[in-house]
């Protein structure tokens, strides 16, 4: 049985919680909670669990004798473990009301082939969990998860190296800060060409993040976990004083919430220079600060159409954007790849300047938006649609590109446009044009010219007509 099977299989057992009412997204976090010790057990790590707590103290329990051990196993393991163990199940509670359910999942999951599952991956397989429940839309998941293809496209262009520090500070279940790792791994020969005191680095410094929903937070750390990351992240608000010590990073990659704070609160932070109750402004702001000053620091940020033609504040931050960092690319995304179906997105790479003031000489953007397919579950987004903008993204020479998708406008161009950054949109094929249309006036002439040729024409018949009939006497 591969992974991708035992993720099927998981989330069938979905339906054996419905009659104790649980939502797919807690069901998720119940999984979390069981799997985390079968996993433990797999990999021989379980040194970390008190020896009553451990997965065969749920394989030997049934009924009644089952629900009140696992009820205390929580609280256990919670409150009285240290490190990871404590921070993944700190203040968990079982919403399972039904012992024979639970003692279901349990046994289900005790039968899978985890050898295969390891061979493949245990943190693949957690994250073919969280995609399934990322694409079922009544989780609501889907603002937690954003498309693997479209972070590892991301990813790849922004290119982390091994001893940068990178930060996702909206992480959700950690998977920028995953493919961040995977990435490193894959082009230093899986870590082995570093030594130890980089290696130690790279497992427990390199790759952090911020989460402000707890559920979604234990997930975050069940996903690091399982690829073998130990690195902090943390469970707050960066928009609030939190996040003001959340900087100095080399790589920033995220997909920040979108939307306002609830009743139009403005951040909590004195350190943003433009205060704004729109989040993705505000996370905006707070990531090209947190990037460091000297030249190579660089970031890659999903944020939606707003942000590039909001006025006010928002015109202040782009400009501000602009003069820190280098903005060297937009790509503007295809409808239909989040979960709230219409949301326009659009990814801003940037790297931060060591000067604070003209950084941005010109912006290149790509349309990967107009005259595209209606992508979604039927027609998913793939690795393909990106090729044509990576080839002009990492090309030597950007002029030489030759694809009507590809745009360049120069800083002063876009100065002369209020410093709206909502441009580079080819021509939209199902959209008619007025200048496509004739011509009013020059129509109507011409149907009135044609009009009176065919009067004429008639006229001639009738006359014709006329004279060959013979006359009356």
């Amino acid at each position: 049985m591969n992974n991708q099977e035992i993720v099927a299989k998981l989330w069938n057992l979905c339906n054996v919680l419905r009659d104790d009412g649980i939502t797919y997204h807690e069901y998720v976090t119940e999984l979390t909670y069981i799997l985390f010790l079968k996993m433990c057990k797999e990999t021989n790590s379980e040194k970390g669990l008190p020896e009553q707590y451990r997965w065969d103290s749920l394989l030997s329990r049934s009924g009644l004798e089952l629900k009140n051990h696992y009820k205390k196993l929580l609280d256990e393991l919670g409150e009285n473990c240290t490190g990871r163990i404590r921070e993944i199940y700190q203040g968990a509670q079982t919403k399972i009301d039904e012992p024979k359910n639970l003692e279901k999942i349990i046994l289900t999951i005790d039968q899978f082939d985890w050898y295969t599952a390891k061979e493949e991956g245990l943190g693949n397989l957690y994250e073919g969990l969280l995609e399934k429940n990322a694409n079922e839309k009544k989780s609501g998941a889907g603002q937690y998860f954003t498309p693997r293809v479209l972070i590892n496209v991301m990813t790849r262009l922004i290119a982390p190296q091994p001893g940068e520090l990178c930060n996702d500070p909206a992480c959700g279940t950690f998977g920028f800060m995953i493919a961040a790792s995977e990435y490193v791994k894959q082009h230093t020969d899986d870590l082995y060409a570093l030594d130890a005191k980089q290696q130690e680095f790279q497992i427990k410094q390199a790759f952090t993040g911020c989460e402000l929903v707890h559920d979604t937070h234990r997930l975050a750390l069940m996903n690091a976990m399982l690829h073998g990351l130990e690195s902090p992240i943390y469970l707050g608000d960066t928009l609030s004083s939190f996040g003001q010590n959340m900087k100095g990073y080399d790589v920033v990659l995220t997909n920040p919430p979108f939307g306002t704070k609830k009743g139009g609160e403005r951040a909590t932070r004195d350190d943003l220079t433009y205060a704004t109750s729109n989040k993705q402004l505000n996370f905006l702001q707070h990531i090209y600060r947190s990037l460091k000053a000297d030249g190579k620091a660089r970031a890659a940020v999903v944020l939606p159409d707003n942000v590039l033609f909001a006025d006010g504040d928002g015109e202040k931050i782009r400009v501000d954007l602009m003069d820190k960092c280098n903005l060297h690319t937009i790509l503007r995304l295809p409808t239909g790849i989040f979960y709230a179906q219409g949301v326009k997105t659009n990814v801003l790479f940037f790297t931060r300047g060591t000067e604070d003031k003209g950084n941005t000489k010109g912006v290149w953007i790509y349309d990967l938006r107009t005259n595209m397919p209606s992508f979604g579950k039927t027609n998913p987004l793939k690795e393909e649609h990106f090729a044509e903008f990576e080839k002009a993204y990492t090309a030597e020479d950007r002029t030489a590109v030759s694809d009507e998708r590809w745009h360049y406008f120069s800083r002063e161009e876009i100065r002369e446009k209020q410093n709206s950054l909502d441009l580079g949109l080819i021509r939209d094929a199902s959209i008619v044009d007025y200048e496509d249309l004739p011509d009013p006036i020059e129509s109507g002439e011409e149907a009135i010219s044609q009009l009176e040729e065919a009067i004429d024409l008639l006229q001639s018949v009738v006359n014709e007509l006329k004279a060959l009939k013979p006359e009356v006497e």
